[in-house]
């Protein structure tokens, strides 16, 4: 009888740090995002980065966060009703997920997601804006709004 092969146990995480092209941009980035986001959501993302994942974490957190949602052209509030829009349109729920939160805290109401979803089912599709309504629904139970 052959012996049963043992799985092999996953290898040790290697810590990896940021290294970011453009430091200062990377810096703004970071406080932009903690402060939308949430402090331990972005430092755990941060921190369970892989070697793999880091350079995501990177670009998102330099251009999107840095780059893009530092400008002064919008206020953060209009970003994120923006994103709403665009997260639902495209059925990004655990993003969508995310972006609610980051909306409530940039000022967004309850009514406005509510008339963005449905604004969403015109341009979009019913099934996109009844996902985005799940989802809302979901952050609004677990945050007692």
């Amino acid at each position: 009888m052959a012996k049963a092969k043992t799985a092999a146990k996953p290898a040790a995480k290697k810590k990896v740090k940021p290294n970011p092209a453009n430091k200062k941009m990377f810096a703004k980035g970071l406080a932009v995002r903690r402060e939308v986001l949430g402090k331990d959501y972005v430092d755990n993302s941060m921190a369970n980065a892989d070697e793999f994942m880091m350079s995501f974490q990177e670009i998102t957190t330099e251009y999107a966060w840095g780059y893009v949602w530092g400008r002064p052209g919008l206020a953060r509030k209009q970003r994120s009703i923006l994103n709403l829009g665009m997260l639902a349109a495209l059925n990004r729920g655990p993003e969508l997920r995310l972006h609610i939160n980051g909306a409530l805290t940039n000022g967004v109401t309850k009514a406005e997601i509510k008339e963005i979803f449905l604004q969403v089912g015109i341009y979009c599709g019913i099934p996109a804006s009844l996902d985005a309504f799940k989802i809302a629904k979901e952050v609004f139970d677990k945050r007692g709004i």
